[in-house]
């Protein structure tokens, strides 16, 4: 059997356990960091566990468990960070005071690269488009690999819920239409990994999801 294109592992990491996916490209095996939040030595041990020398850190939001320890991962790596949208320029300014609050150390930072729609980034020879998705915070992006039929949401979408807009710059309504408008579109058979929780696909959240199935969207 071919190897696929792409690979990823999921590593829940920080005390809110967010999904941090180590994700590569088989034929060079360089790979990125999407979500880096914090429990740094696991994820380099499961890079080198899996042979894939890190190129880049990628990030769908400003969430302190999704990047409070991104800069200092870069750092260490000597890489990148790519991501999120610059909207969420707020939410990795108080980095520090988030990590105070939630008890998981956060650096603010200044990413490499702010990111937008239409975007593309590369990872090895791999090519994933970039779609702003706000709603759970305004500067939040989605990676999409159309090869593989899979997207990393982030908090957008869970298997069975959504992302809270409770937090500031939240918008309920937001997140609803960007599920609609910009995960659907991408088709039934793509598969998710979303920033907590199991992996699903998105024929089944359009069935069964009780927030944004096609059943609740009609309502």
């Amino acid at each position: 059997m071919p190897q696929p294109p792409l690979r990823a592992a999921i590593i829940p990491v920080t005390p809110l356990q967010q999904n941090c996916t180590l994700l590569w490209c088989t034929e060079t095996m360089k790979g990125a960091f999407v979500d880096p939040g914090g429990d740094l030595p696991r994820l380099k041990a499961a890079a080198a566990q899996h042979g894939v020398t890190i190129e880049k850190i990628l990030l769908t939001h400003g969430h302190i468990d999704h990047c409070g320890e991104a800069k200092l991962l870069a750092d260490d790596l000597g890489v990148a960070i790519e991501g999120p949208h610059e909207e969420d320029r707020f939410w990795i300014a108080r980095l520090d005071e988030d990590g105070r609050k939630y008890g998981i150390h956060g650096v603010p930072f200044e990413p490499d690269r702010w990111l937008d729609e239409g975007d593309q980034v590369t990872v090895g020879t791999l090519a994933l488009d970039v779609y702003h998705t706000p709603g759970h915070t305004p500067g939040h992006v989605i990676f999409h690999h159309p090869p593989s039929a899979l997207a990393l949401v982030g908090d957008v979408l869970f298997a069975g819920s959504i992302g809270r807009t409770d937090f500031p710059l939240g918008n309920h309504q937001t997140l609803l239409r960007t599920v609609v408008e910009k995960l659907w579109p991408l088709g039934d058979d793509t598969a998710f990994i979303p920033g907590h929780g199991p992996t699903s696909n998105f024929a089944h959240e359009r069935r069964h999801n009780p927030f944004v199935s096609d059943a609740a969207i009609a309502r």
